[in-house]
């Protein structure tokens, strides 16, 4: 998987983001204090989140950022993809082209990978962070999706 730290640091902010929606705009220096973040990595996170429409900034004193739609209607998807992060579990990029420009023999797992990812990914919206994390603090709360079986195992997801 390439999810690295700027996909999980954007989906963190934008949690703490959504948990403070309603209380008038937050700022980046407050999201970087509770969360760990550095400030400089926040700004570039955000400002790839503004030009995706997912949040509002408010420029001047008393300034900060507000979704720019309901928490319900962000996905976790949404984020990632806007922060420019790609859910690739390929080697050539979803390509087809890594062994010696012909498509290995894995190819077609890695892109089943990719589409239950980025399913489970779309079907988790930023409102299903906030609560969950509100029904159980920290704690990791199981949260399950429907791959078409009806065997469909819990996830653990935590915030």
């Amino acid at each position: 998987m390439r999810l690295t730290t700027k996909g999980r640091f954007a989906v963190t902010a934008m949690a703490d983001l959504a948990e403070r929606h309603g209380n008038g705009p937050v700022t980046l220096a407050s999201i970087s204090e509770r969360q760990k973040i550095s400030l400089s990595y926040l700004e570039q996170l955000f400002g790839k989140l503004r030009k995706h429409n997912i949040v509002i900034a408010v420029r001047g004193p008393g300034g900060g950022y507000y979704l720019a739609r309901p928490a319900s209607m962000i996905t976790v998807a949404d984020i990632i993809v806007a922060v420019d992060e790609h859910m690739d579990a390929t080697q050539c990029g979803g390509k087809g082209n890594c062994d010696d420009n012909k498509q290995c023999s894995t190819h077609d797992l890695w892109m089943g990978l990719n589409e239950i990812l980025h399913k489970y990914m779309a079907e988790f919206s930023l409102q299903q962070l906030v609560d969950n994390h509100a029904k159980a603090g920290t704690a990791a709360v199981p949260v399950t999706m429907n791959l078409g079986k009806s065997n469909a195992k819990p996830v653990l997801a935590s915030v």
